[in-house]
Order: C-alpha cells, then structure tokens, then sequence
C-alpha cells in the first residue's frame, strides 16, 4: 500500500505543457537552421506526424498508405523546406518511391522529432494548443432559482495531521 505522503502534490502550475513548448521550441530551431543552412554533416531528421491532423496537406496515395501516422526522414533529398512560425506550419518536398510530393505538416501535428546522427529525439504527449471555441453564453438565472444554497464554510486544516512523527521509544 502507498503511502499517501510519498506521492508528490499535483501541480497548479503547467509544468508539462511548458516543457512541451520548449521541446517545440528545439524542434523548430532545428528546422529553422535546416531551411536557411541545409543539414551539417551526418545530421538527419525523423519527424513523426499525424496525417489525420486539421491541417496536414499530403498526396492522396500517401494518405491511404499511412492513414494515421506517417514518418519522413529529411537527409539528402529534399526541397523548399519552409518554416513558418506565425502559420505554426512547415512545408518539404520529398520524393516518394520517385514521385515528387510537397508536404504542408502544422506543428501541432508532430508527434515526434529525432536527429540519430547526434543520438537526440524528442517525443511530444501534450497536443499543441488549437485556438479554444468560443464559450457558449451561461443560461440566464430563473427566478425560482433564486434560493441558492449558502457555501460551506472555509475549513482549517492543521498540517501536523499530515507530518511525519518518528515512531515512539521503546
């Protein structure tokens, strides 16, 4: 059994989410130096994507073929690899089995990004933020709703009942 003491408190603040952003942040500099650069040396790029992602742009036969998931490996062959920041968006041509293709790709739907040459991969779990839906407006109060109950009162909690007490001397 757990003790209830060793797990630790869940956080109010967005841990998770900003070491996402900032793991999206290496991502896109990567790509940025590699659009403006070329790739140095051995360095390649995996980038793993959800192709059912709003936004992703892929040929038809590519889609059938990976209906879900899909991973290019940007290396020798690619072309017109732009980064655009403001759009939240990348775009590449490949070729695939010789065929030409361009690739529109959001950054939202990038799941994973690994550059085996230097052994550095970063897996992403938080989905990237989509702008929220409008709220819907709260229904106006009826007028029998006009008993509302009273809110319990604040309760003080002693933080002795959750210290730790050494066991008693024998």
């Amino acid at each position: 059994m757990e003790d209830e003491t060793t797990r630790p408190p869940e956080s109010l603040l967005p841990y998770d989410a900003w070491m996402e952003q900032a793991l999206r942040q290496v991502m896109l500099r990567a790509l940025q130096h590699a659009a403006a650069h070329g790739l140095p040396g051995g360095h390649h790029f995996y980038i793993t994507f959800n192709t059912t992602h709003p936004g992703v742009a892929i040929p038809a036969r590519l889609k059938a073929q990976y209906p879900e998931e899909m991973t290019i490996v940007v290396q020798h062959q690619f072309w017109d690899l732009i980064v655009d920041e403001d759009a939240q968006l990348m775009s590449i041509g490949l070729s695939f089995g010789g065929v030409p293709a361009t690739l529109r790709i959001p950054f939202a739907a990038i799941t994973a990004f690994a550059d085996p040459y230097v052994r550095h991969g970063m897996r992403f779990t938080q989905p990237q933020t989509e702008p929220a839906p409008e709220p819907e407006p709260e229904p106006e109060p009826q007028a029998a709703a006009a008993e509302e109950p009273k809110p319990e009162p604040h309760q003080v909690v002693s933080l002795d009942a959750f210290r730790r007490r050494p066991p008693p001397k024998s």
